[in-house]
């Protein structure tokens, strides 16, 4: 074992926090059976030999979307072949469907409708809630969050929305739109997406609402590897303020995406490799000491290079 990485074991195995040079040598080290045997070791501290799921019921309420992100071939216009946008019944269908399932949580996000009212969502939710009292609602990203207080014409009162929906039967925040925090990538591939400081605020004020909320990082496109650590480096920032405040709400997980080039304007990127995508969970649960949870995303890394990712610092599949 290199000399930079048995120094980093060292504070692994002591609970010590790794610094961004830390972060770069595991990145940078082709050794990754020992950056699992790490990540492992700070999973274990954790939780033992636990790993946690729960039955999650998924839907998109519309494909309809007022960005054009290059790295997305789910968004469509209205009128497109395709477009679609769900009605309260369909929704309700939904809820009903998650009861024979055993599902536990509902899990919603959509598009930037251009022409759906703020009303729309907040009776979406209360249409779930009255089929299926006891489902928990995960819902809205934070950049649904601000476009909802731009169409309900209060663009500044981001904790106003949120505790609307709250009322209405909104449970948690899921961690989608933080792609990778970093100006050059944003205007490059997100143009017109909400950056890191509104993201960030989004999630800062469901923490003090007592909102838990989760953060997502997509990697394996046009950023580099320092834009990944510092993305990881900045939700460890809020983490830590969120606990200093004493807030009741926090990030509960992190969820690590893969880039999967589809059909999008960066199809001709190859995204990342299977190692890659290890690498990337390990150093997740390395990098971030104060959150509980990292999840392997399934759908999007196979189920079998998640059971293998649950000796790479994973203790939670969705």
């Amino acid at each position: 074992m290199a000399d930079d990485l048995w120094n980093i074991a060292k504070q692994v195995e002591a609970g010590r926090r790794l610094s961004l040079d830390d972060a770069r040598h595991l990145m940078a080290s082709g050794d990754v059976w020992t950056l699992g045997r790490m990540a492992d070791t700070a999973r274990r501290r954790r939780h033992g030999n636990l790993a946690y799921y729960n039955i999650n019921r998924h839907f998109n309420y519309s494909n309809v979307c007022a960005l054009r992100c290059k790295f997305c071939d789910f968004y469509r216009k209205r009128g497109d072949d395709g477009a679609y946008e769900f009605t309260l019944d369909q929704a309700r269908e939904q809820a009903r469907a998650a009861i024979p399932a055993g599902a536990t949580e509902i899990h919603i996000v959509g598009g930037l409708h251009p022409y759906l009212p703020f009303t729309y969502y907040l009776d979406m939710l209360r249409a779930i809630k009255t089929e299926n009292p006891t489902l928990h609602i995960k819902a809205f990203t934070a950049v649904e969050i601000v476009h909802f207080a731009r169409i309900d014409k209060r663009p500044n009162d981001i904790e106003g929305v949120l505790r609307d929906l709250q009322a209405a039967g909104l449970g948690s925040l899921p961690g989608g739109g933080a792609e990778v925090f970093d100006d050059r990538v944003h205007d490059q591939a997100l143009k017109g997406k909400i950056r890191s400081d509104k993201w960030l605020e989004v999630h800062d004020t469901a923490h003090r609402l007592g909102l838990m909320t989760n953060a997502t990082i997509l990697y394996g496109h046009i950023e580099s590897r320092d834009d990944r650590l510092t993305h990881l480096l900045m939700l460890r920032d809020a983490q830590d303020h969120a606990i200093a405040k004493g807030w009741p709400g926090r990030f509960q997980t992190v969820i690590p995406l893969p880039f999967v080039p589809g059909v999008s304007e960066l199809k001709n990127l190859y995204g990342p490799t299977g190692l890659e995508d290890l690498k990337m969970l390990a150093i997740s649960r390395l990098m971030l000491d104060n959150f509980d949870h990292v999840k392997a995303f399934w759908i999007m890394q196979t189920p079998q290079l998640t059971q293998v990712s649950l000796s790479w610092g994973v203790d939670d599949i969705d």
